[in-house]
C-alpha cells in the first residue's frame, strides 16, 4: 500500500450474475484490514484459534489478512466438508471463533451447537445479518477506534516464528493432519520462491482459498508485488470472466489447465478448424526453432477465448501432461510447472520463465535444500526438503511429526523422484503407490 496506494489490488463481483464489479485499491484494502484487525484486537482475539470457512471472496481475503496480522491462529477450512467432519476438525484445532461465508449460513446452524468452545461467529459480509456479527461491523467499529487514536494494530507485537495457521491436509477427520505454519514459513516461501519466476501485472484468483497454494502463492506472493487480482465468482463463470478481465497470467492446478485444453480442441473440432490448427502448430514450432515466434498471431482466435492477453500459467498441485504444456507453448502461452506441498508452505520448486525442462517441476527455491533419500540405481528415492519454508510440525501429533523429519532436519515429502545434474527436481510417483517387484525394482504406477 505504501508503494502502490492507488493501484488496484482486488476486483470482484458482489453478485456473480451481475455486470457490476467492485475495485479495491491497495490503500483501501490496507484500511479494511487495519480496521478489522483493530476491532479484533479489542475483542482479545490475538492468539485465538479462528476458523475461516467460505469460498474465495474479498471478505475472505480481508478476514485472513487481518487475523494473521493481529497474531491470531487461522484455520482455513473447505466449506464443502461434511458438518460432522468440520466439527471434529475444529474441535481438534481448539477453535473458539468462526468466520464464515453467507453461503454456509445453513451449515453454521448445524455446526455451532456441536462446538461448545466456540464463543463467537462472524459472517463475512458488509450487509447486516439479523442477530449476527458481520465483518462489515468489525471494520466499522475498528475504523472508529483507529480514527480516535487507537494504534493497537501497529503496536501489537508479532512473533514471526510462532504458530500462525493450521492447514488440514486431505483425509477424513482423524486422518487429515493439521500442518502448522509460521509467518516465517509463509513469507520466506514467497520471498525466496518469487525469484524463480517473473509474474505479470494481472491475474485471477480461482483456487480454493483454504489451500496454501491459493492463500500463499495466489494472494500473498502477488500482493507483495502489487499485482492486480480479479477474484473469480467460481469455475462456471471462469471463461466469461477471462474474456472480460483479460488476465496476463494465471495460477492454476492441472484440472483447470486440462479443462481449458479440452475446451480449445472441442471448439476447434466443432468449427472444423482442428486440422488447420495442428498444421499451424507444426509451422509455429519450426519457426520458433530458428528464433521466429509468430504463435500469438497464428493463434489469435485461441488466445481471444482467454481474453487475448494471457501469457503464462503457473501450474502445480499434481502432474501435468507434457503434451498439454507443449500445446499451450505452441499457442504462445508459457506453462511453468511447479511442485509444492502444504508442509512446505507450499512452494518447493518451479520452472522459470526463460528456462524450462520437460518433465521437471523446476529448481528448488532459493535458500532451500533438497536431497534424495536412499536413491536407487537410477538416482530415484524419496524427495526430502529443508528450509525456512518447512512447517513447524503437525498440530497435537508429535509422533506423526517425528516420523517425517530425519536426524538432519529434512522433511520427508512422501514423493518419489530424482535430481538431475543441475539439481532440478523430477517427480516420478508417490511412495505409498510404489510397487516393489520380486527382484527389488521399484515401479511407479504413474509411469504405467
Amino acid at each position: 500500500a505504501d508503494r502502490y496506494p492507488d493501484r488496484i489490488a482486488c476486483i470482484y463481483r458482489p453478485v456473480p450474475e451481475s455486470d457490476e464489479t467492485v475495485e479495491i485499491t491497495y490503500e483501501q484494502m490496507r484500511c479494511d484490514i487495519r480496521h478489522a484487525g483493530t476491532e479484533q484486537l479489542a475483542r482479545g482475539w490475538n492468539g485465538a484459534h479462528i476458523a475461516i470457512i467460505g469460498e474465495s471472496t474479498y471478505h475472505w481475503v480481508c478476514s485472513y489478512f487481518s487475523l494473521m496480522s493481529i497474531g491470531a491462529v487461522t484455520i482455513p477450512l473447505d466449506k464443502d466438508m461434511p458438518v460432522s467432519d468440520m466439527a471434529a476438525t475444529l474441535e481438534t484445532a481448539d477453535c473458539t471463533v468462526i468466520f464464515y461465508s453467507p453461503m454456509v449460513k445453513d451449515k453454521m446452524a448445524e455446526l455451532f451447537p456441536l462446538l461448545p468452545r466456540v464463543t463467537t461467529t462472524v459472517c463475512m459480509t458488509d450487509a447486516p445479518v439479523e442477530g449476527q456479527l458481520t465483518l462489515g461491523e468489525l471494520i466499522a467499529a475498528g475504523k472508529e477506534k483507529y480514527e480516535s487514536g487507537d494504534n493497537s494494530f501497529y503496536d501489537n507485537p508479532i512473533d514471526p516464528d510462532r504458530l500462525a495457521t493450521i492447514v488440514f491436509t486431505s483425509g477424513t477427520t482423524g486422518k487429515g493432519k493439521g500442518v502448522m505454519l509460521s509467518q516465517t514459513n509463509i513469507v520466506s516461501d514467497m520471498t525466496q520462491g518469487m525469484y524463480n519466476f517473473q509474474i505479470t501485472d494481472k491475474t485471477m484468483f480461482v483456487l480454493p482459498p483454504h489451500h496454501t497454494y491459493g492463500s500463499t502463492v495466489n494472494l500473498i506472493g502477488h500482493f507483495a508485488q502489487g499485482c492486480e487480482i480479479y477474484i473469480s465468482s467460481g469455475i462456471r463463470y471462469l471463461l466469461n470472466e477471462m474474456k472480460e478481465q483479460q488476465p496476463t497470467h494465471l495460477i492454476l492446478v492441472p484440472l483447470f489447465v486440462e479443462t481449458l485444453y479440452k475446451r480449445i480442441w472441442q471448439t476447434a473440432e466443432k468449427s472444423g478448424k482442428a486440422d488447420l490448427m495442428r498444421k499451424a502448430m507444426k509451422i509455429s514450432g519450426a519457426l520458433r526453432k530458428v528464433g521466429i515466434d509468430l504463435s500469438r498471431n497464428l493463434f489469435k482466435d485461441v488466445l481471444s477465448a482467454f481474453g487475448g492477453k494471457l501469457q503464462m500459467v503457473i501450474c502445480g498441485g499434481a502432474a501435468l501432461n507434457q503434451n498439454i504444456i507443449d500445446t499451450f507453448e505452441s499457442f504462445g502461452i508459457v506453462i511453468l510447472n511447479g511442485y509444492g506441498i502444504s508442509e512446505c508452505a507450499p512452494l518447493v520448486s518451479c520452472n522459470r520463465n526463460e528456462y524450462r525442462k520437460a518433465g521437471s517441476v523446476g529448481c528448488p527455491i532459493i535458500g532451500e535444500q533438497v536431497k534424495i533419500h536412499e536413491p536407487d540405481e537410477n538416482g530415484e528415492g524419496e524427495i526430502c526438503v529443508k528450509g525456512t519454508n518447512v512447517m513447524l510440525g503437525y498440530y497435537k501429533d508429535p509422533e506423526a511429526t517425528a516420523a517425517v523429519f530425519d536426524e538432519e532436519g529434512f522433511f520427508h515429502t512422501g514423493d518419489w523422484g530424482k535430481l538431475d545434474e543441475e539439481g532440478w527436481i523430477h517427480i516420478t510417483g508417490r511412495i505409498k503407490h510404489i510397487i516393489i517387484l520380486s527382484n527389488g525394482k521399484n515401479v511407479c504406477p504413474e509411469d504405467i
